[in-house]
């Protein structure tokens, strides 16, 4: 019994995003492979631009960048 407290005790929680804009964020680092030192980028940019924009970028930068690092011209489409 004292096991199962010891589990229960060391189990972590994960939360879950508070906003809409951090869904949308960690659904772009997960499709386009963005390297650690740029998620924090993704963040800023899900939280200045509206959702429709991001996700016509994410549309266009699957659709266009089929050869080499597509999160590059992800950010390429957002700062134009």
């Amino acid at each position: 019994m004292e096991d199962f407290k010891k589990i229960l005790a060391n189990k972590k929680s994960i939360k879950p995003p508070a906003y809409q804009w951090q869904y949308l964020a960690l659904r772009i680092i997960d499709e386009l492979n963005i390297p650690a030192k740029k998620r924090n980028s993704v963040f800023q940019v899900c939280k200045k631009y509206p959702k429709d924009f991001i996700e016509k970028c994410l549309n266009d930068t699957k659709e266009l960048a089929q050869e080499g690092e597509p999160w590059r011209y992800f950010f390429k489409l957002v700062n134009k």
